[in-house]
């Protein structure tokens, strides 16, 4: 029988459990298929792809084998990711509200649940049921959406004093490079229209210190385990294409999701080891300024292998950050956090203050989107606090629901007079208060908050008129289900 839709919004913020394998079984098939992936190149006579040379599991006590999370911080991290991308029809801020066509893809297992562990996510019939033509991007996007939230778990347990922020690595390479070039220059083997690179770089910062950046690689199957092993050995290669200081040092994470559809939903993982990545500046040289305008670079693409016996081989195809770049690169990191969470509230003019050009400026600019009410029109209180964003309606199951997106008034307030520098210390100071999930009451439905001030809520509309169309929290309860584990904090 199909569920209600108030029942949806309800489930959207129940703990539900991911598998997760991250061991040396796993390392062992990855291997495997890097071996036969190799194999099959060398007799169709091409050249080894370039991979991390140095893959290892997770260490122990950074992921359990069932890990808590809720569908709707996954989607509200999903949405996070893609508010810059400028893929497909879409035109930069909308994008991010693809992300609401997966609120009934994935459900907790029913019969699947296992004692002391809750329910395992699994894909719904709704989900099971797309067209083989729309399965690659269900696996990519949802994949995306659980890798990232558990990236960010991962590196807040290994950096309990630092604020992680996820930021899509084609937009930042487009301020030093000229990343989609498919002319002489990508020809020659530079950097410019490689298509072995990570999709995501995590940011783990602390303000007034040099941030670390750890590329994150994340791919999706509807298959087995064997199919995530041949996608986190391709994994290897795109990880390897952006080098962040001394060669073979940047570490990086591999996330491979397997959304079964016989049994549940298991994310596949493994770390590539390095010392590198950090952006340190020499000592004596002031600290970085987020608050000066973007600056764009002409960087030369390829990666800068060691000398060998006195001879400086050529470059390798890829991207490749010195420690001249590291601080242009770590203000271009702030800057792009900041286009994003602007790019979340629909501010046009918001976000393109803090792109170069080749970033997308031009796109934001005076940008209306038709779907929402103007650029920090909308302000929302929800949960006692003010939001400033936009929304948008759609219908599911026929009834008429709204979603809403923006950014703490405060927060916004800074981001939109220029201030990154004094946004990063609200929110580092705020960092383990400020993330919840669950059903807020008054608004009438599911809410997600974000450490960076973010917010994702949805409710029914009824006639027209909001109105809160969901059961009210019992007394004494946070307002959800979700009980703890990444993206999954309790109310407070």
């Amino acid at each position: 029988m199909e569920k209600s839709v108030e029942t949806v919004l309800e489930d959207l913020v129940e703990a539900s459990t991911v598998s997760v394998r991250s061991g040396e079984d796993l390392l062992g098939k990855v291997k495997a298929a890097i071996a036969a992936d190799d194999k099959k190149r060398a007799d169709r006579g091409e050249g080894g792809l370039r991979r991390k040379p140095h893959l290892a599991p997770l260490h122990r006590g950074e992921f359990t084998r069932e890990q808590t999370v809720a569908m709707w911080d996954v989607l509200h991290t999903l949405a996070s990711a893609t508010a810059l991308s400028a893929k497909g029809a879409g035109r930069g801020m909308a994008e991010h509200w693809g992300a609401l066509k997966y609120h009934q893809a994935l459900a907790v297992g029913g019969q699947l649940q296992l004692p002391g562990h809750g329910q395992y996510l699994r894909l719904t019939g709704e989900g099971r049921g797309i067209g083989d033509y729309y399965k690659h991007q269900q696996s990519t996007e949802l994949g995306t959406g659980l890798a990232l939230t558990i990236a960010k778990h991962v590196l807040g347990l290994r950096y309990p004093h630092h604020c992680v922020s996820i930021l899509p690595v084609e937009t930042v390479l487009r301020a030093g490079w000229a990343v989609t070039d498919t002319g002489r220059e990508a020809r020659k083997g530079g950097g410019a229209g490689h298509r072995y690179r990570p999709q995501y770089l995590a940011e783990v910062w602390r303000p007034g210190e040099a941030s670390l950046v750890v590329p994150i690689v994340s791919k999706g199957n509807h298959s087995n385990s064997l199919t995530s092993a041949g996608q986190l050995a391709s994994a290897s290669a795109h990880a390897e294409g952006l080098h962040i200081g001394e060669w073979n040092e940047t570490p990086g994470l591999l996330f491979s999701t397997e959304l079964s559809r016989a049994g549940v939903v298991t994310v596949h993982v493994l770390r590539a080891v390095g010392r590198g990545g950090r952006l340190d500046l020499p000592d004596g040289e002031l600290p970085v300024s987020l608050n000066e305008p973007s600056r764009p670079a002409v960087l030369v693409p390829g990666v800068r292998r060691p000398a060998e016996g006195g001879r400086v081989p050529e470059p390798e195809p890829g991207w490749h950050l010195g420690p001249d770049d590291f601080r242009w690169f770590q203000e271009t990191l702030g800057r792009t956090e900041a286009a994003g969470l602007m790019a979340f509230t629909d501010s046009g003019n918001g976000t393109a203050q803090y792109l170069t050009v080749a970033q997308g400026r031009k796109r934001f600019e005076g940008y209306d989107h038709a779907a929402g009410v103007g650029p920090g029109d909308l302000r929302e209180t929800i949960r006692g606090e003010s939001y400033v964003g936009t929304d948008h309606v759609f219908r599911l199951n026929g009834t008429r629901v709204e979603a809403f997106s923006g950014v703490h008034t405060r927060l916004f307030d800074l981001l939109i007079g220029g201030d990154v520098a004094e946004y990063r210390a609200v929110v580092h100071a705020n960092r383990r208060d400020r993330p919840w999930v669950g059903l807020d009451e008054k608004w009438g439905g599911p809410v997600s908050v974000h450490a960076d001030g973010s917010v994702l809520a949805l409710r029914v509309l009824t006639d027209g008129s909001r109105r809160p169309a969901v059961r009210a929290a019992s007394p004494g309860s946070t307002g959800g289900g979700c009980g703890g584990g990444p993206g999954c904090e309790r109310g407070r």
